[in-house]
């Protein structure tokens, strides 16, 4: 079944973290609309029986998103496969919380290189074969902590500050090459990473939280045709909350 917000037939997508949650769900939305889908994720199990599940437009791959070798080895295999890359998802993500005082050095680090480091070696990586194919998409999922403050929540407010900026000089720099560069900013949006967090305390407009599924006509518009004139747009997926008063 193609998604009537897009046409992707023949189009060849990687959606790193796409193995649960927010990730599959792309995966899914845009399997859908009817591309080929790269699912590209360190949980071997969960992503195999997702590609298994969606069968020959699908194909699982193992991806430390900050591992500039294997980014180099998944976009290789992936236009040996399938001839192309067309969309990339810069999906992969993770959150800590501390603090300033007590917050280690570890955790900066660690959530820096997932963010925003895996989401840089994801974009260089694909641009050969983008511009091999004569353009393409890129999504860069960030939050709408990439547009404020949020109290402890250091290291993955700088690294979406970071996605954000990233995503801006791509957009410039790549245009003529017929790639664009987008990102996405989701506010709440019940996954397990935010299992912990009671929405209905935090200033929503729309009165609740957000599901996976009220980001992929997001992300399936940024990689079809209908925004063929759309770059270096940071678009708010939030329901709101950003216009709200206080901080998760």
């Amino acid at each position: 079944m193609v998604s009537r917000l897009a046409d992707l037939t023949d189009r060849v997508a990687v959606v790193t973290g796409g193995a649960r949650g927010i990730g599959a769900a792309y995966v899914r939305a845009l399997h859908d609309a009817g591309a080929r889908v790269v699912v590209a994720d360190l949980l071997e199990d969960a992503g195999s029986a997702l590609a298994a599940e969606l069968g020959e437009r699908a194909r699982f791959v193992a991806l430390d998103v900050t591992d500039e070798d294997r980014w180099q080895e998944v976009v290789a295999d992936t236009v040996e496969a399938w001839g192309g890359v067309d969309v990339l998802v810069n999906n992969a993500g993770i959150a800590n919380a501390g603090p300033i005082e007590h917050y280690p050095r570890a955790k900066w680090d660690a959530v820096i290189a997932v963010n925003l480091t895996g989401t840089y070696l994801g974009c260089r990586a694909v641009v050969p074969a983008m511009k091999a194919g004569g353009g393409g998409s890129i999504i860069n999922i960030s939050s709408v902590e990439g547009m404020r403050g949020s109290t402890h929540l250091h290291g993955y407010v700088a690294s979406k500050f970071g996605v954000r900026g990233l995503t801006k000089s791509l957009a410039v720099e790549l245009g003529e090459a017929g790639i664009r560069v987008n990102s996405v900013h989701p506010g709440f949006i019940d996954t397990e990473m935010t299992a912990k967090i009671d929405p209905s305390g935090l200033p929503i407009p729309l009165r609740r939280g957000g599901r996976a599924e009220d980001l992929t006509g997001t992300v399936l518009y940024l990689a079809g045709e209908s925004s063929a004139y759309v770059t270096g747009a940071e678009i708010v997926v939030d329901g709101g909350m950003i216009n709200g008063v206080g901080h998760l």
